[in-house]
C-alpha cells in the first residue's frame, strides 16, 4: 500500500455531505458502507474513501494510529 495514500486519509476532509469536515479516516463505517452500495464517487475522493472502507472492513485501522499523531 501506498504512504502517501495512507498520510491523505489521516489529513483529508470530506467535502460534502452529512460528514462534511471529518477527517477520511475519521467516518463511521457505516457511512463508508453506504458509499459502497450506491457507489463511490469518482476520483481521488472515491479511491480514498474505498480504501477507507476495505482498511476499516478488515480491522486494519491500527495501521494509520501512527500516522494520526
Amino acid at each position: 500500500m501506498d504512504s502517501q495514500l495512507l498520510q491523505e486519509l489521516v489529513l483529508m476532509k470530506m467535502p460534502f455531505g452529512k460528514y462534511k469536515g471529518w477527517i477520511i479516516s475519521s467516518l463511521p463505517e457505516t457511512y463508508l458502507v453506504w458509499f459502497h452500495t450506491k457507489g463511490f464517487p469518482p476520483g481521488k475522493l472515491g479511491m480514498l474513501l474505498a480504501t477507507m472502507y476495505e482498511i476499516k472492513l478488515n480491522g486494519l485501522e491500527y495501521l494509520l494510529q501512527p500516522l494520526k499523531k
